[in-house]
């Protein structure tokens, strides 16, 4: 087996000292172009690749990030996922990515491997049921952290997240105002900071309003189950005309549940998703949601942990952004007594 290329090789090749060439490869000293090609030259033939924990090591920079979030093949994560390591590449940082699957002992193994990786920062989306010895494992290694979506009542780090209520109160009173009356709110199983909002959000205007009994439905949050969630909802109840989902995926779920039931989505029954993923604007029909931008989301996750790492002795930053209100074609006036 071939040796691995070491710096002394290159500098060898390229007929120089290795301090030389460790300057041409950090982009250093004052060192002729031509000497600098020959380098340069010289590694890309050897297929030479810098140590980076190594230099990190020695000069305290280190330009790998570490990314806990769970259920990355939900479209929204990998949107969000898409901004934070277009903008952090960009910035020279290299990102790694982990499905902690909402469970906090994979989360804790997680977070344990990128301390001992000396990563220079980590994005953390906290597990359900979190314990706080998490947070102080974090707290106590120094490591620049900025928490996604959930704080679940930790306010030590920067945090980017969703005013999820305003949102769902938006959603609901979208929907009430087309004259539902009876309205569900659908998805989501546990019982998290995130998805505890967006229903109280819902439970407000319904109260509010004086509409109907609210119905809080519980599925997971990808579309074959949102498809039959929606199904069983429609069966124990088919009064509902109207529902807000926790996610984009469900409400896709659901729209083709209805449609499967020969229902249409917008006419029999509306539809509210939460997200504005890709895939919302061009189904069939295209999905009524409350747009987030999941990757300008994520380029916003980056530009916060770059500021704490650039200034680390700041106070805690919250971002919270608002939903927007993208009207589409699964809602619709109602059409049949409420």
């Amino acid at each position: 087996m071939a040796q691995r290329p070491k710096l002394e090789t290159v500098a060898k090749r390229a007929g120089v000292s290795v301090a030389t060439a460790s300057q041409v490869m950090r982009g250093t000293g004052r060192i002729s172009d031509k000497t600098r090609k020959k380098v340069l030259d010289a590694a890309q033939t050897l297929h030479y690749v810098p140590d980076a924990r190594a230099a990190a090591m020695r000069s305290g920079d280190n330009r790998e990030i570490g990314f806990t979030i769970h259920q990355i093949a939900n479209p929204f994560n990998a949107e969000v996922i898409s901004g934070v390591s277009d903008l952090l590449e960009s910035e020279g940082y290299l990102v790694s990515i982990l499905d902690s699957q909402d469970d906090p002992e994979r989360q804790r193994r997680q977070l344990e491997a990128f301390i001992r990786g000396s990563r220079g920062g980590l994005l953390w989306v906290p597990a359900h049921d979190t314990p706080k010895s998490t947070f102080e494992l974090l707290r106590n290694h120094r490591i620049p952290t900025v928490t996604f979506l959930r704080r679940e009542g930790f306010d030590e780090f920067d945090h980017v997240g969703i005013r999820n209520s305003e949102a769902t109160r938006t959603a609901t009173t979208h929907l009430a105002v087309l004259g539902h009356r009876n309205i569900a709110f659908l998805g989501g199983l546990a019982n998290v900071e995130t998805r505890n909002q967006r229903i109280a959000g819902y439970l407000s205007v319904m109260q509010e309003r004086d509409l109907a009994d609210p119905i809080v439905w519980e599925s997971p949050d990808d579309k074959m189950s949102g498809m039959k969630a929606m199904m069983a909802l429609q069966k124990a109840h088919p009064e509902v005309t109207g529902v807000v989902c926790n996610g984009d995926m469900i409400a896709l779920g659901a729209c083709l549940a209805l449609t499967r039931m020969g229902k249409q989505p917008g006419k029999d029954v509306s539809v509210v998703g939460f997200d504005n993923i890709q895939d919302a604007a061009v189904a069939t029909p295209p999905l009524t949601t409350m747009a987030v931008s999941p990757r300008q989301l994520g380029r916003r996750l980056a530009r916060t942990l770059l500021d704490r790492i650039r200034e680390p002795e700041g106070p805690p930053a919250v971002s919270e952004v608002s939903a927007e209100l993208t009207v589409r074609d699964t809602t619709g006036a109602l059409t049949r007594p409420s």
